[in-house]
Order: C-alpha cells, then structure tokens, then sequence
C-alpha cells in the first residue's frame, strides 16, 4: 500500500475528482434510497398498522382488495381453527364531500365488524362498536377536518359524520377511515350485501397449516409483508425504484472503471519499473486495489452521510421519505463494491505489462 498512498498524496486533485463524482452518485442513490422506503411507507402504512398477521383474500385476487369478495362461510372455516383470531374487513377506496362547507377528502375507507379487534385503539374503537360514522387518519384533522361535520360518501345516499381522529396511516397513499362493516357494505353494495367482505383479518399462531385451512375455505392466505403488493402503486413504484438505483450503481462502475484504466496506462513505466525489481502482477493488483478501495469508501461515506442529511431536511415534508439505517448501509456497501468491480476491468492490463516493454519505452 506504499505505492497507492504515494500516489494519493502526490495526485490528489485526480483523485478527488473522481471521488466527488462517486460522492455524487452516492448521495443521490441514498435520498433515492430514502424516496423508496418513503413511498413503501406511505403506501402501506395503514396496512401495516392493523393488528394482524395474515389476510385470506379470494383466490386468484393477488392481494388485492377489490378484486377479492369472501362471504360468512369462509369466514365461518376460520373461526373455527383453535388459536386463530378471525374478523371480516371490508376495503374500498371513496371520495366524501363535506356537507358543512369542509374540504372533499379521497378515503381508503375500512369497514370492521362490531367486537372485532381490528380498531384495537381506544380512539378507533367506535365504528367497531357498530356506530354509524367514520374515524379519520389523524392527519385529515391538519386538512381542516372537524369532528361532528357531516360527509357525503359519493354512489351512495349515507351522509356520515366524524366521529374523530386515530392514527391510521395511509393504504395506496390514501387516508384510512375506520366504519363499521355495516355502514361499508351500504356504501359498496347497497341493498345486496349478502354478507359479504373484502377479506379476513387474522392472526394465525405459528403451528396453524394455513395451506390446509384454505382449501377448506376456498381462501388464499397471505402475510401482512406480501399483501403490500396489493397496494395500488406498490409494484410499479418498487420496481422503478430499484431500476433507477441499478442504474446508478451501473454508472458507478463505468465512472471508476474508466478513470482506473486511463491511470493504469499512464502507470505503465511504474509498473515496468515494480514488475523489473521483483514485483508480482499480485503485488500490483493488491497496491491498485487497495488505492480504489479508499478512494472509493472514503466518497461513498461522505455522499452517503450527505444523502441521509438531505433525507432529514425532507422528512416530515410533502415528500413521502423514510430515513432507513439498513437501506442506506446497503445501498452503500452496493456501491463500494461495484465500484472496485468496476476498476478490476483497468487492472487486468497489470498481468500484461512487461518489464523489458515498459523500460524501453523511456529508453
């Protein structure tokens, strides 16, 4: 490593302008970093929030609330199996228009039936006592919502009022309000309700065949983490999230790729010179490495540390951003390492230069 801290002293200005450049690319990767745990977070956070484990969906629904219909005899098969906690969940996405003057407010609204335990806080709880009515994610009341204003649930003839405010996050990036199941098949299916539902809220202890209670109820069971993917959005805006950080780490290695293999011909007489007095092709390829790896870990940390910066100003904004410790550590580490991957492509002319070639180049 005496080489590669010589040549860090003597050409710092190089170095640090490829430095700045990774720097760059690492700030940025981690505020994208943070952008995508911010919409997973503001896509879900209300599904995240109930107090379940798993949700029976109908078959083929892939999660999804709207595509999924399930009535009282699935429900029936459920509540059966010793230790599991089952309770019906009806999920629709409407638009309320205030009566008394207030904004208009989109809603992910969640029907829950009387005594269940899905509206398991004190201030949620009234819809789950069969109240007609609605509770709002508390940061509707910032909107200007008020308790006691009345809203008219658009398709339908209810008129409903505020009963108040809970933290219930958001679900496809729409508030959350809690009714009862009741007043939420009124609203999705007027007089035909038939007893039906969206899905099943459950909480399933470990030692439950959950395969073997689906087909008995004609159900497909899924995590509370895989039903995220039937968040309006949550695939797509995943999927491009991680395309874009691909990118990123792509142009990494090309950036620190190229500046090594432009170094590593303008070193060739050195490393003539290292090869003629007894250096091996290992010897050389360690020194360069290890000079990429300190260039490379050493801008990586401080865009890193500058990204989760920008990612503090933002948080709390109407930029949807999550400060993740393990994000930004991976994505980190990601681009380190693609980085001396990068260069590996420069160091390969190292096993080619010859000694007598190189010396008498200057000769």
């Amino acid at each position: 490593m005496f080489l590669a801290l010589r040549d860090l002293r003597r050409m710092w200005r190089r170095f640090a302008l490829v430095g700045l450049v990774v720097g760059l690319v690492a700030m940025l990767s981690t505020v994208l970093t943070g952008l995508a745990d911010g919409l997973v977070r503001d896509g879900t956070s209300g599904l995240r929030a109930l107090p379940v484990t798993h949700l029976a969906f109908a078959p083929h629904s892939e999660a999804v609330f709207s595509r999924s219909t399930i009535d009282e005899r699935s429900l029936a098969k459920w509540t059966r199996v010793p230790g599991v906690e089952a309770s019906p969940i009806g999920v629709s996405f409407v638009n309320a228009a205030s009566t008394d003057g207030g904004p208009s407010i989109d809603l992910a609204l969640l029907g829950v039936s009387p005594g269940g335990f899905l509206a398991d806080r004190s201030d949620a709880r009234p819809p789950a006592a069969g109240l007609p009515g609605l509770v709002l994610a508390s940061e509707l009341r910032d909107e200007g919502v008020k308790v006691g204003e009345r809203y008219r649930i658009a398709g339908s003839d209810l008129t409903l009022p505020v009963l108040g405010f809970t933290f219930a996050g958001s679900y496809g990036h729409v508030p959350i309000a809690f009714t009862s199941l009741a007043t939420w098949r009124s609203i999705s299916y007027g007089n035909d309700a038939r007893g039906r539902f969206s899905a099943i809220a459950l909480r399933v202890p470990a030692d439950v065949d959950v395969a073997a209670v689906d087909r008995a109820a004609g159900t497909e069971t899924k995590t509370k983490t895989e039903a995220y993917d039937g968040s309006p959005g949550f695939s797509a805006e995943t999927a491009t999230m991680t395309l874009i950080r691909a990118f990123l780490l792509v142009i990494s290695a090309l950036i620190v790729g190229a500046f090594f293999t432009v170094l590593t011909v303008q070193r060739t007489r050195q490393i003539g010179l290292l090869k003629a007095l007894g250096a091996s092709s290992g010897y050389v390829l360690r020194d360069g490495i290890g000079q990429i790896a300190i260039v490379v870990l050493a801008a990586t940390v401080i865009g890193a540390a500058a990204g989760a910066a920008v990612i503090g100003l933002l948080d709390g904004g109407p930029v949807p951003v999550e400060l993740s410790i393990g994000g930004v550590l991976t994505s980190a580490a990601l681009l380190v390492l693609t980085g001396i991957a990068g260069s590996l492509v420069a160091f390969r002319r190292i096993t080619k230069v010859e000694p007598a070639i190189a010396l008498g180049v200057e000769a």
